[in-house]
């Protein structure tokens, strides 16, 4: 089968999250589609298969080394440019249609760059003071440094804190999770105006911390945007703790929030599987 290793949120090789992606898979049942997801050890593998819904280009199934999720960020965007690599033809020029578990998602071109539209969230809102007054203690952190917080699931489970400023969010030091029931946590906070980037995110699961997080930054920028905190276009960085340089474009067109980034084809090859 082939085999694309996709770096995504990067325009340089190895600076961005990498995800493997598994061409024409409609072979393989779930157990070995878990099976090489845990072997290839990175945060997802996910697997290109024929469409089930006449409205999509393709099929995608996405596996972390544990789980399978309905939807992740970056998995869409590497295998949306894996797909076109290998010759993949959208049915409109310039917007492909993923099928996945959260539905049908829609990916834009733009030049080099691919965006997603934000699916909605599965679960929003405030979060419980006493669980979260446990995991910001658990994360070394003062109440007066949490702005905000809410929950931010579209899927992985996200619950986002957004903290003071970017350097604070830098200088988190994470407990082992999972934490007062939270597994998938995120921080933001903003940077000082006029630079590079308006925002700094981190995304820590309990395998431990993910480089770049499209699922994440989707719904962090409905959260900020839609609360009048963050304006209708900015650029968020993620990555920066562990070397990494990830930079995320959010823009919200008036009615969807599109998670756009650079990719970059790192290897190609076969699989046996």
């Amino acid at each position: 089968m082939r085999f694309s290793q996709v770096d995504v949120f990067s325009a340089e090789f190895t600076r961005g999250n990498p995800v493997a992606v598994v061409h024409d898979a409609e072979g393989l049942d779930d157990e070995r589609m878990a099976a090489f997801a845990a072997w290839t050890n990175l945060s997802e593998t996910t697997f290109l298969l024929p469409p089930t819904d006449p409205g999509a280009d393709y099929r995608l199934r996405i596996f972390t080394t544990a789980r399978e999720l309905p939807f992740a960020g970056h998995p869409t965007l590497g295998s949306a440019r894996a797909w076109l690599e290998a010759g993949g033809a959208p049915r409109a020029d310039d917007v492909l249609v993923q099928q996945c578990g959260a539905g049908l998602v829609r990916i834009r071109r733009d030049g080099d760059r691919l965006a997603f539209a934000a699916p909605p969230l599965l679960r929003g809102g405030p979060v419980d003071p006493e669980p979260l007054a446990t995991l910001v203690r658990e994360l070394g952190l003062r109440p007066d440094q949490v702005v905000d917080a809410a929950w931010a699931d579209n899927g992985p489970g996200w619950v986002a804190l957004l903290l003071s400023d970017a350097a604070t969010v830098l200088d988190v030091d994470p407990p082992p999770l999972p934490v007062a029931g939270f597994g998938d946590i995120g921080l933001v906070g903003p940077h000082p105006p006029g630079g590079e980037v308006g925002w700094e995110l981190r995304a820590f699961f309990p395998g431990g911390e993910d480089p770049v997080t499209g699922s994440l930054n989707a719904a962090v920028a409905q959260w900020l945007i839609g609360s009048g905190r963050a304006p209708d276009d900015y650029v968020a960085a993620q990555g920066t703790a562990i070397g990494r340089r990830g930079r995320i474009h959010l823009h919200h067109d008036g009615t969807d929030v599109w998670v756009g980034g650079d990719t970059v084809v790192g290897i190609t090859g076969t699989v046996a599987l």
